[in-house]
């Protein structure tokens, strides 16, 4: 299994928005720090408010920050509303395979299994646990170039 860009960026944005701690970040500082595009980020930002992730002030001085706190936000809650397939093989989807033994083998089981299990350990971790490293992500991503930046402790 693999996920999607979309996802990884999802992620990447509400890392952003922790370890700016509760500031306002824009999307272009966001991008510039991954070194991805604005339009892309745009695209991928609308999920993640709509399902309140995050929240968006318009405006110049306008920017996104996390809607809830950093650890009340699981990887399992974001990776569920940004793909849009976990079927692992076409036997998940009836529709989608010419296979004769489709729900009649152990495969489609075992592989419902696996999925189940991808979700319950997505579930022991928040955007606040992948960002633990406080001070080198910041640094890492040019948070202590930005203006009112405070060194924090890890």
């Amino acid at each position: 299994m693999r996920l999607t860009k979309q996802t990884n960026y999802a992620i990447r944005i509400m890392m952003y928005c922790a370890a700016n701690n509760g500031k306002l970040s824009q999307i272009p500082e966001i991008a510039a720090a991954y070194n991805l595009s604005e339009a892309f980020l745009f695209k991928i930002l609308k999920p993640i408010v709509k399902y309140g992730f995050v929240v968006s002030t318009r405006g110049r001085n306008g920017g996104i920050r996390l809607a809830r706190p950093a650890e009340d936000i699981k990887l399992s809650e974001i990776v569920r509303i940004t793909e849009d397939n976990f079927a692992m093989a076409d036997c998940f989807d009836a529709d989608g395979t010419d296979c004769p033994l489709v729900n009649h083998c152990g495969l489609n089981s075992a592989l419902s299994e696996a999925l189940a299990a991808f979700f319950t350990v997505l579930d022991k971790y928040t955007i606040k646990d992948i960002t633990a490293n406080q001070s080198r992500i910041d640094e890492l991503l040019g948070l202590h170039l930005l203006e009112g930046y405070e060194t924090r402790p890890n």
